[in-house]
């Protein structure tokens, strides 16, 4: 059985858990922090990075691989359009969250969540840059009728679900505004919408316990 290691508050372990779900696939936790020196986690995650599966076959890091892995290995339901030109929309849609807006975002987490010293004024003068310039190149694709990419769910709408609340939030409390909204992404409705899915309403209780314990 192929179990998934990381930690429910992670959005990228969320993102592989929220695709497992869908699919129904059979799977367990192991609860696995970021940085691990344990060789045991080494061997499957090189730099200790989470989320990462254990298979028969062996380890697999790296969120998308793990998402092209998962797709091929239990095709049904799809997560993916049937067309290669649809998929690679979708791969698209996923670098662009992953990328250009949760990574960029990610230098405000520990101000913004962890009660780490605040950036400086130039630090977060060109973060908030390039997020604005991010935000309306991902306006500009993303389709949100009703799902990310169309009308159907996949991939993509694992990767937003899990990450553009982060965004939002962080940009909030950093700049007292969240910067997805202020730039015309109306994304709570959509949130709302997915979060009504039985597979994402496991991931937030999860989510929720773990935040609690820790």
């Amino acid at each position: 059985m192929l179990t998934l290691c990381g930690f429910p508050v992670s959005n990228y372990y969320n993102k592989v858990k929220l695709a497992l779900l869908e699919k129904g696939v059979p799977f367990v936790e192991e609860k696995v922090m970021t940085k691990s020196t344990d060789e045991a986690v080494l061997s499957a995650s090189p730099l200790g990075k989470i989320p990462f599966i254990r298979t028969e076959q062996g380890g697999l890091c790296e969120s998308q691989a793990i998402m092209e892995y998962i797709e091929t290995t239990w095709p049904n339901p799809p997560l993916m359009p049937a067309d290669a030109f649809g998929q690679a929309k979708v791969r698209e849609l996923i670098t662009f969250i992953d990328w250009h807006l949760e990574i960029v975002a990610r230098e405000l987490y520990g101000q913004a969540f962890f009660g780490a010293a605040a950036l400086s004024d130039d630090s977060k003068a060109r973060i908030r840059k390039q997020l604005v310039a991010n935000i309306a190149g991902f306006k500009r694709m993303a389709k949100f009728s009703p799902y990310v990419a169309g009308s159907a769910f996949t991939q993509a709408d694992c990767a937003a679900f899990a990450s553009l609340p982060l965004v939002g939030m962080a940009t909030k409390a950093i700049y007292g505004e969240d910067l997805l909204l202020a730039e015309g992404l109306d994304y709570k409705g959509y949130v709302k919408l997915v979060g009504e899915r039985p597979s994402a309403q496991k991931v937030l209780a999860d989510r929720k316990a773990a935040t609690v314990k820790a």
